[in-house]
């Protein structure tokens, strides 16, 4: 668990210790101290919403450089979906995939295709016998790792399907051995274009035992100047889109949901929605549902921090270039499906809440947490550098604070001292 390594950091010298961050992080993972805020790796799920907050741009994503494919023979990019949706007017994606070629790479392999093979697979999983419902999208990584943290017993719901950034990547290295036989796989650089600092994480950490088979992940902001004076309707380009309707519309909130063909489906986004969804599915409260589509990003993919357009703006134009494309290109034999796409092992449970290793330990600090707790305002106010009362009752008991950080007891303390006096 502390091996992990994170792509959101902070920032010191930029932060003010404003707690603006403490109040939104959804696992908790942030206290203030001496003045500046602390990142707990444990807790952390780079959701990245402290970057979306920070008003002093103190928290950061830190992900690859393009200038890092360069230690390979042959480069691919991998680009999101929610690339083509960062640029006005476009009518062809295939402007976009030849921006990129232009660029620097060899190859480009959409990630659109990628997830319209995994929607094919979902929609026959769904059909299958004795799985866990309702069943939940193990596209986001930060849902895959804010479920190991928090809602363990949610983990078997997890579709035991790699995501498409993934699949992407394995089906693009294939390709190149094929296509160019004279190629090593280490001759082979594969560069996921992204809108979010958690599929850096990914990247870095593997998912369960799997090792990932991207070698980069860069931002679509940092390439998104180079690639636009790239662009261009004068030139002539080549056709080189291989996915559809579906395999875009997986930017934006619902569209992984929209293309399972079910209608006993949920799609959710942003990080507070998704903490009450999977409370709710926890504690068994809608039991009708199949399939969960959830994304930390508000809107979607086209939320990451690491996109440039408004999301709202980026939706509206992948919608736009719905009517350019056709629904899907990419289709799975129904009799089989290939094992590039799965994993076996789920994703291993850290706990987060745990207070001690002993249950008998565990309960005496917990009645501890409790009675501190009530002793406490109860405003939730962050200033003792705990985002709520609670919290800071546990980092007590913990022995990671003191009570006297919080000042409003502080403030009360004179006034009660004098009320005793008085009353002797």
């Amino acid at each position: 668990m502390n091996n992990y390594e994170h792509s959101v950091l902070l920032d010191s010298s930029k932060c003010t210790g404003c707690t603006t961050c403490l109040k939104h992080c959804p696992t908790e993972a942030i206290r203030i101290k001496d003045g500046h805020a602390v990142i707990d790796d444990n807790r952390c799920i780079d959701c990245g919403e402290c970057i979306r907050v920070c008003p002093h741009n103190a928290k950061k994503a830190v992900c690859g450089k393009l200038e890092n494919m360069a230690r390979f023979k042959y480069k691919i990019a991998l680009p999101a979906p929610t690339l083509y949706g960062q640029f006005d007017n476009l009518d062809d994606v295939d402007y976009v995939l030849d921006g990129l070629t232009k660029i620097g790479f060899d190859d480009v392999f959409e990630v659109s295709k990628a997830a319209e093979l995994v929607s094919a697979y979902t929609r026959l999983y769904l059909k299958t016998d004795g799985i866990k419902k309702p069943v939940i999208s193990s596209a986001c990584p930060v849902i895959v790792r804010l479920i190991g943290l928090r809602f363990p017993s949610l983990s078997e719901n997890i579709i035991h399907m790699l995501p498409p950034m993934e699949v992407a990547a394995r089906l693009a290295r294939e390709r190149a051995l094929r296509e160019h036989p004279n190629l090593k796989p280490e001759d082979i650089g594969v560069c996921f274009i992204s809108p979010c600092p958690a599929k850096v994480s990914y990247v870095k950490n593997g998912f369960a035992e799997y090792k990932s088979q991207v070698d980069e992940v860069v931002s679509i902001s940092d390439i998104y100047f180079m690639l636009i004076s790239e662009m261009s309707h004068d030139s002539e380009i080549k056709s080189m889109c291989e996915s559809g309707i579906i395999g875009i519309g997986w930017a934006s909130s619902g569209g992984e949901s929209a293309a399972i063909f079910n209608e006993n489906y949920l799609a959710a986004d942003g990080i507070e929605n998704v903490n009450r969804v999977l409370d709710q599915v926890e504690n068994g409260n809608i039991p009708q549902l199949e399939f969960i589509e959830l994304n930390a990003c508000p809107g979607g993919c086209v939320g990451g921090v690491m996109a440039v357009e408004n999301p709202f703006i980026a939706k509206a134009r992948l919608q736009s270039l719905r009517h350019y494309l056709p629904v899907s290109q990419n289709f799975i034999n129904d009799n089989y499906i290939p094992g590039s796409y799965l994993f076996n092992v789920l994703p291993e449970y850290q706990p987060i809440s745990r207070l001690s290793d002993s249950m008998a330990e565990s309960m005496r600090m917990m009645a501890d947490i409790q009675r501190l707790r009530d002793t406490l305002p109860g405003i939730d106010c962050g200033a003792c550098g705990a985002p709520s009362c609670r919290a800071l009752a546990e980092d007590v008991v913990r022995g990671r604070a003191s009570v006297d950080s919080c000042l409003i007891l502080k403030t009360r303390a004179p006034e009660r001292k004098e009320q005793e006096n008085d009353s002797k």
